[in-house]
């Protein structure tokens, strides 16, 4: 979590990296540039880095390295990747590169979502080049040359969109029927101010690009009240006590309450802490916390006047419930509060604090790097790191599912609570949403 109690996901880039000495080299400006910002990588993790033996990286060595290769790179991109994959060294999901902001945004037309260990076309956004191509249920092999699955996913989407930003994918398809094609989609361009030399405001924008396309920025908490079950969607951990506290009482009027963590990344501790003080009648230990210098529990505890659920709980996860969702929903498993059922979360579950950056003269160029302070270790002795939490019952939805538009998860979740919803309708529930170009 950051300061400002943040916990976020993210993947390695080692895959990434081009072998050096093969292209023209950075210029004097680049070079000084990409240098300040792999040193600080360095002094940054040095300093701050939760395990000081840096999980047996000897660290010195491994910053003379890729000095070296920086030095063979030939643009500020290559560099910029460098410094990533420097850091990817420790294999640790909250440790990475927080790049400067190109001076543009742009619209790939679709979305990919790993689901089970593939990874398919979840949404394509109407007017695009994209809507002509592809379509959901389509499972994506290759991306830009990549072969993507769960290990890479994240950094294969970090690289092409932040990192160096490629406005034509490369995409190999296999469609639902089994036919094999080749597309290249091109994306929308949103030109915008220079916000290279401005101050990165958001530590991950990943996990921002994820959250606020999903839904309608006034959307990210949606409960829908049905009968004898209540349905809450939780995009994102930032919500208050008072709203999630408002939440729980609506949710107390009905006896099953189905929380759906799908593509929630995290968030802010603080909503977790609540988020449990709603589902729990006592203080509760989620896990841990193995820091540089100590360890010490990290325990949720049952703030007076907190509204309390009492009835049945059902949680549903996907690859991309991160950080929060994945504490949340462990807690409920060890607890025995509930049921947790959807695909395996992502694995990204560590502490880290935001440490902004700069270099240059009068027109400074901003950066940053999320350093891991601490593990997780849960009440079983386990750490979620890489490991993800798996669900007590595993249901995905297939190629045909998506392609219909159809939500077997939320469907089975209605059946547990012992309501009869088809997964036409359950997809009805909490419809996926576009935010408009100029929002994005």
């Amino acid at each position: 979590m950051f300061s400002g109690q943040v916990i976020v996901l993210l993947a390695s880039l080692t895959f990434l990296l081009p072998a050096s000495g093969q292209q023209p080299k950075l210029n004097a400006f680049d070079y000084a540039l990409a240098h300040d910002m792999l040193h600080d990588a360095y002094n940054d993790v040095k300093k701050n880095y939760y395990d000081p033996q840096y999980h047996g990286v000897d660290l010195d060595a491994r910053y003379h390295q890729y000095e070296i290769r920086l030095a063979n790179n030939s643009n500020i991109r290559e560099g910029m990747r460098t410094v990533q994959a420097f850091l990817d060294g420790l294999k640790d999901s909250h440790t990475y590169f927080i790049a400067p902001d190109w001076p543009f945004t742009f619209e790939p037309g679709f979305r990919m979502q790993i689901i089970g260990n593939q990874c398919f076309i979840t949404h394509v956004r109407p007017g695009t080049d994209a809507a002509t191509k592809l379509h959901p249920g389509d499972r994506v092999i290759k991306y830009n040359s990549f072969t993507l699955n769960r290990e890479d996913f994240d950094a294969a989407l970090n690289y092409f969109t932040n990192l160096n930003p490629i406005l034509t994918a490369e995409l190999d398809i296999q469609g639902p029927d089994g036919a094999l094609r080749h597309e290249s989609v091109k994306a929308t361009t949103i030109q915008g101010k220079n916000t290279f030399s401005e101050n990165p405001a958001a530590p991950d924008r990943i996990n921002e690009l994820r959250r606020e396309e999903t839904v309608a920025r006034n959307e990210r908490s949606i409960l829908i009240e049905s009968g004898d079950v209540s349905y809450w969607k939780l995009q994102y951990f930032d919500l208050d006590a008072e709203k999630i506290n408002s939440a729980f009482i609506h949710a107390s009027k009905h006896s099953v309450l189905v929380l759906d963590l799908r593509g929630n990344p995290g968030g802010d501790i603080e909503t977790l802490k609540c988020l449990l003080a709603g589902a729990f009648d006592h203080d509760v230990k989620v896990a841990d916390r193995i820091g540089r210098k100590d360890s010490k529990p990290f325990i949720a505890k049952r703030p007076i006047g907190a509204h309390l659920f009492t009835g049945k709980l059902i949680v549903l996860v996907d690859s991309q419930s991160g950080s929060c969702a994945e504490l949340f929903a462990r807690v409920i498993q060890l607890e025995h509060r509930g049921t947790v059922i959807g695909d395996k979360t992502a694995g990204a579950v560590m502490e880290a604090i935001y440490y902004p950056q700069s270099s240059g003269g009068d027109n400074r160029v901003f950066f940053g790097f999320s350093i891991t302070s601490a593990d997780l270790i849960m009440a079983d002795g386990k750490s979620l790191e890489k490991a993800g939490v798996v669900p007590d019952e595993i249901i995905v939805p297939s190629p045909n599912d998506l392609a219909a538009g159809r939500d077997p998860v939320l469907a089975r979740a209605a059946a547990l609570a012992g309501v009869k919803l088809s997964p036409e309708d359950a997809a009805k529930l909490f419809p996926f949403k576009w935010l408009p170009l100029q929002d994005m």
